[in-house]
């Protein structure tokens, strides 16, 4: 289980390698830096508060996670 810190602190991390990328997109496309600057903080924004909650979201859900307690300490 992850805490909502953790959370906060991946998205944050991812969200800076997806904004660069962004920026990068929009300063291709529009050739303005300025422009590209906006469009990059605009959908940073937009995508860190979505990505939070979708991950908040997928801490609840059970599906597709080992319960430890099932699971023995050892195998042979």
């Amino acid at each position: 289980m992850e805490t909502k810190r953790r959370s906060a602190l991946k998205a944050l991390s991812w969200r800076v390698w997806a904004t660069f990328i962004t920026f990068l997109v929009a300063l291709f496309i529009t050739g303005e830096t300025r422009f590209a600057i906006e469009i990059g903080l605009l959908d940073t924004t937009i995508k860190f508060v979505t990505y939070f909650f979708h991950e908040r979201v997928w801490v609840k859900i059970s599906y597709g996670r080992i319960d430890k307690e099932k699971v023995p300490d050892y195998q042979i």
